[in-house]
């Protein structure tokens, strides 16, 4: 193996470049483990070393997963999908087999404590059309990254991704003008860039026979991650298709280059104690498998196809691309390709690292994607310890593909993307985690959450500060992080907001509290010194009752409070788990979001199929629609479509102009912000 420049013993997190973090169990071990069968995961070391020929890597590869296979494979392990055409036979130019399509490169306000800037959904990545009605956008993290979703608007159309077909809008005659069946390449979320959308996604059922999900090598595949360019400047029309075998993680878009994140396994052919097979030959054979395996049942492979029909397959990655922690005891890998949008598709010039991987955050110059399982497989009887996060940054600043620059660890399992901030040199990470000394199996760990202050120093990202027991016995419901001030959301019972003064990276501290019932699960800067929270209210037990919209006055750190508030009882809304169905448009005091509600106690009766115990009365959705102005809400009024049997509502709202467009499966319905008055109707049918 060939160690890299930087390479060091890493804990792992981000600078001015892509970041990757993995969580893991960390290690305090049970009396009854043998440790030299399951070694402690503080033994297993993250700093990152590439391997230098394909030999190497089979060599290592193999050597990680050895002590781990079982009667049934790896057990517990993590593995992904192969992509549709796989056939476990290398087929690119250092097999000698047809030459892959030609890797594609990349071209290439502070705010004071307490006193929020205003934020709106960051602007579409491509040039403005100064003739285009003012519009607002996917709802993001960071300013200038856009992420994907399931509509995009350039002010002049909107393009959707619904129920398997890509739709265009003209936004002027509110009429369908052009429309993609996405069957063959299933996506579900869009970026888009001029007359080019980016669609992302994919990934079917798992193959049928195996246990874990992965098609064995020369087996037929079953799918797996599925990037589609597409051309709107006529009737939609498919331009390239990039399959992965692997799991879709997420994607980022700075400018004019997008980066997208798979996570994939090793596909092999286990054998299991059925048939007349024991369990001792069954172990036989799966060792006999993972010593034996070649290089191209571990990597992830591709096949790409253009609009012309051809087709191309290969390993997604070479060998040499591939970096592994010393002593790495996992075979999932985590993959981040590069693209020119809207340039041609290509194979996305992969780099990869052994991980595994779930949450992505990232800024203009930095990626960072989390995940709560470890490297290592679980191990059956093994004991539960408190989880910790690592996380590896990638520099992700200059055109081609991104670069490995540090790695770091924290204690502790993220809650989502918002967890991570990246602040003058500095990331912010939010965690919960229990305390080793109370967990066991049989008792639930006492919990506590924690925000912690890294530094990249060389190739590690350091812990430089931490302010930890925040919410004793609860766990994080929501984070914001707005420029030197945290917000962090608690909640079991009721609803501690604590505000975290992290001026000075090295001595972050609480120095606010406010409790009150319920929770906030997404935290939304709304300027002047306010801070708007979606969540649930909740009875002074902890028992949910509803959606509530607040308004807190963070001005004073010290002393937050609630100025305001909104209920719906016996609702819920999407963005509790997906804060880009939230819009707040401050031009037009609006507030809106998604709410599917429920009868409070709903009557059960049997259904024709003679199945009892289901309510008879469905699920009703809409947007609700509020006015937040002086400092107080007040509703709208609600908006809402043709109910379906396999979609409970309205998923997003934009404005465009004047108007209020919200979606859903059934079509787009365009209404008046004034008074809330219908102009069209566009079915989906």
């Amino acid at each position: 193996m060939r160690r890299w420049s930087w390479g060091t013993r890493a804990a792992l997190v981000g600078g001015t470049a892509l970041v990757v973090g993995v969580s893991a169990a960390s290690a305090v071990p049970a009396p009854e483990v043998d440790w030299r069968i399951v070694p402690p995961i503080e033994a297993v070391p993250v700093d990152l070393v590439a391997y230098d020929s394909c030999e190497n890597a089979l060599h290592g590869l193999r050597a990680a997963v050895a002590p781990h296979v079982g009667v049934y494979g790896l057990e517990g392990a993590g593995h992904a999908v192969p992509a549709a055409g796989d056939t476990g036979v290398a087929l690119d130019s250092r097999a000698g087999g047809t030459p892959p399509v030609a890797p594609q490169r990349s071209a290439g306000e502070k705010s004071a404590p307490g006193q929020s800037a205003p934020e709106r959904s960051a602007p579409d990545p491509s040039a403005p059309d100064p003739s285009a009605p003012e519009h607002s956008g996917t709802n993001t993290h960071e300013r200038g990254v856009d992420e994907p979703d399931l509509v995009k608007t350039d002010g002049k159309r909107v393009v959707t991704v619904v129920d398997g077909r890509l739709r265009v809008l003209d936004v002027a005659s509110t009429k369908v003008t052009g429309t993609l069946d996405l069957a063959d390449a299933p996506s579900s979320q869009l970026l888009l860039h001029g007359d080019r959308a980016l669609l992302v996604g994919g990934t079917h059922p798992p193959a049928e026979g195996t246990s874990d999900g992965v098609a064995p090598v020369g087996s037929t595949p079953v799918g797996g991650a599925s990037i589609t360019l597409v051309d709107l400047s006529g009737e939609p029309e498919v331009l390239g298709t990039l399959r992965v075998d692997g799991r879709y993680v997420d994607a980022r878009q700075v400018g004019d280059v997008v980066r997208v994140v798979v996570h994939s396994g090793p596909r092999l052919p286990w054998v299991y104690p059925v048939d007349g097979r024991g369990e001792a030959e069954s172990l036989i054979g799966n060792r006999e498998i993972a010593a034996t395996a070649p290089i191209d049942a571990w990597l992830p492979r591709y096949e790409l196809g253009d609009a012309g029909g051809r087709t191309s397959q290969g390993r997604l990655v070479a060998c040499d691309r591939v970096s592994a922690p010393v002593g790495s005891s996992g075979a999932s890998m985590l993959s981040v390709l590069t693209f020119d949008f809207p340039g041609d598709l290509g194979t996305g010039d992969a780099v990869t690292i052994v991980a595994d991987g779930d949450t992505v955050y990232g800024t203009g110059t930095s990626l960072y994607v989390a995940d709560d399982h470890h490297l290592r497989p679980q191990v059956r009887n093994a004991p539960t310890g408190p989880p910790t996060t690592a996380i590896h940054q990638f520099d992700v600043s200059r055109p081609g593909p991104p670069e490995h620059v540090a790695s770091g660890r924290v204690a502790g399992a993220l809650l989502n993307q918002y967890a991570l901030s990246e602040h003058a040199g500095h990331l912010r990470v939010a965690t919960t985690y229990g305390d080793a000394a109370v967990v066991t199996r049989r008792a639930a760990p006492a919990t506590q959450s924690a925000v912690v202050v890294l530094r990249r120093e060389g190739a590690e990202l350091k812990e430089v500060g931490k302010v930890e027991g925040l919410g004793v016995g609860e766990r994080i419901h929501s984070v914001r992080f707005v420029g030197p001030v945290g917000y962090v959301v608690t909640f079991r019972q009721v609803d501690p907001l604590y505000t975290l003064d992290l001026s000075d990276p090295t001595r972050p501290r609480a120095v606010g509290e406010l409790k009150i019932t319920g929770y906030s699960a997404y935290l939304h800067p709304a300027g002047d010194g306010t801070l708007i929270g979606v969540g649930q209210e909740a009875t002074t037990r902890g028992r949910t009752t509803g959606t509530q919209v607040s308004l807190f006055d963070v001005s004073d750190p010290a002393a937050p409070t609630r100025v305001a508030a909104h209920h719906l009882p016996g609702a819920n809304s999407e963005v509790e788990y997906d804060p880009h169905a939230f819009l707040h448009w401050p031009d037009r005091d609006l507030v809106v979001l998604p709410v599917v509600t429920a009868p409070v106690e709903p009557e059960v009766g049997v259904p024709p199929d003679g199945t009892a115990g289901k309510p008879v009365a469905p699920l009703v959705g809409g947007v609700l629609v509020l006015r937040l102005a002086d400092r107080a809400f007040s509703a709208l009024g609600e908006i809402r479509h043709e109910a379906v049997s396999y979609d409970a509502g309205i998923r997003r709202a934009l404005v465009i102009g004047d108007d209020l467009w919200t979606l859903s499966a059934t079509g787009v319905r365009v209404t008046r912000i004034d008074g809330l008055v219908e102009r069209a109707w566009v079915p989906f049918t």
